[in-house]
């Protein structure tokens, strides 16, 4: 049985505006869903939750969770709760991303400046794809459950997605991009970035034992408990952040992860065709090993 929820505005967009960037205290009286749930606006869809759909989390977590830690965003924007221009001046957050991103790293740019270097396309496989390709490769189960799960139920999102071309794609699914975060709790934010036509997506793995960490919808005061194996499927355009996240013993984690397709990626290689592709991706690899 699915719930299904008709939500209202608690919050008008002027008071959302003035709190956006802002930390939930996790003290908010919000009706927290644990059970599989429709919820809509209108006629507008919010989110559709589902509860252990997912089969592939051990599997995902054990390859990834080490990169996933190893090193911190301040490029996270309003998501970390800044409004700051310099990125580096930002809260660290253990944000990191697989898949295919728009744009060169610091040491990549770099690399390009000394070899006087020319690129036609201003996209790039990520650190892990290239230095992790085994650990890569076992990840490609979780997303493509994921996937299907996508176009199962929401399958007008999923066509408008999987319609925008481009070999920039991980394997056999409509994202370019996931993306890890490590105990991170978010500000009040909307994405930028991903598909406007898309529908936003959040799985979540546990290590050790925590509370809070709910992801939650303030101009609706609701909010979800995603755990282990469940699916949230979300309307990322509208203002979200998460509760704060407790450890009840040291070493607990929640990874969480988005998976997307990232706009400015399509736009940048839906003309490119196989052979520019690989052509493209062996020349950013031998910077790498030079």
């Amino acid at each position: 049985m699915v719930r299904l929820l008709q939500l209202n505005k608690i919050k008008t967009d002027e008071e959302m505006i003035n709190i956006k960037n802002t930390f939930l205290t996790g003290e908010e009286d919000y009706l927290i869903i644990n059970e599989d749930c429709d919820a809509y606006h209108g006629d507008k869809l919010l989110f559709k939750f589902r509860k252990n759909v997912l089969t592939q989390s051990e599997t995902f977590y054990k390859n990834v969770i080490n990169f996933a830690k190893s090193s911190y965003s301040t490029n996270r924007g309003s998501a970390s709760g800044s409004n700051r221009k310099n990125v580096g001046d930002n809260p660290r957050a253990y944000s990191n991303v697989i898949g295919f991103i728009d744009g060169f790293s610091p040491k990549q740019k770099q690399l390009i400046r000394q070899k006087n270097l020319f690129f036609d396309h201003n996209v790039r496989p990520c650190r892990f794809n290239v230095d992790y390709f085994e650990k890569y490769n076992n990840l490609l189960p979780y997303i493509q459950e994921i996937d299907k799960n996508y176009h199962s139920l929401l399958p007008n999102y999923y066509s408008k997605q999987m319609n925008k071309k481009t070999l920039f794609k991980i394997a056999d699914t409509s994202f370019t991009t996931i993306t890890t975060n490590v105990n991170y709790q978010t500000s009040i934010h909307k994405d930028v970035g991903d598909d406007p036509e898309g529908f936003g997506n959040l799985s979540v793995m546990e290590s050790g034992d925590y509370v809070g960490g709910e992801i939650c919808f303030p101009q609706f005061e609701v909010g979800i408990d995603l755990r282990t194996n469940d699916l949230l499927f979300m309307d990322t355009h509208e203002y979200h952040g998460n509760f704060p996240i407790y450890k009840m013993t040291p070493n607990a984690i929640r990874l969480s992860v988005v998976c997307y397709l990232r706009q400015k990626v399509y736009e940048k290689t839906k003309d490119v065709n196989e052979e520019d592709m690989n052509y493209h991706i062996n020349k950013i690899k031998s910077i790498r090993k030079s």
